[in-house]
């Protein structure tokens, strides 16, 4: 999985449009291997960056959980904790 798509469920507040186009686009750029596509390539670039993002929102609408939602901060502190003992870097 590429690294720079991030889970969205289950966060309170929900994800938003920006936060699941984001992830559409990091994955259509990994699977066509293209962070800028030629002009020829760019509308059906653009129709995949939809459909996925479109796909991801039912997705994300239709799921269900027990588990309480989690909170951002507290994930983004757990991540650099992580980066921190995997690269050395200071957390």
């Amino acid at each position: 999985m590429c690294r720079n798509i991030r889970q969205l469920h289950n966060f309170e507040p929900a994800a938003t449009s920006e936060e699941v186009h984001a992830a559409a686009l990091q994955y259509v750029r990994k699977v066509s291997g293209s962070t800028k596509p030629s002009q020829a390539n760019q509308h059906a670039f653009d129709e995949a960056v939809e459909a996925v993002a479109h796909a991801t929102a039912h997705l994300l609408e239709h799921l269900t959980t027990t588990a309480p939602p989690k909170d951002r901060e507290v994930e983004r502190q757990k991540a650099r904790e992580r980066n921190a003992v995997r690269f050395g870097t200071p957390a």
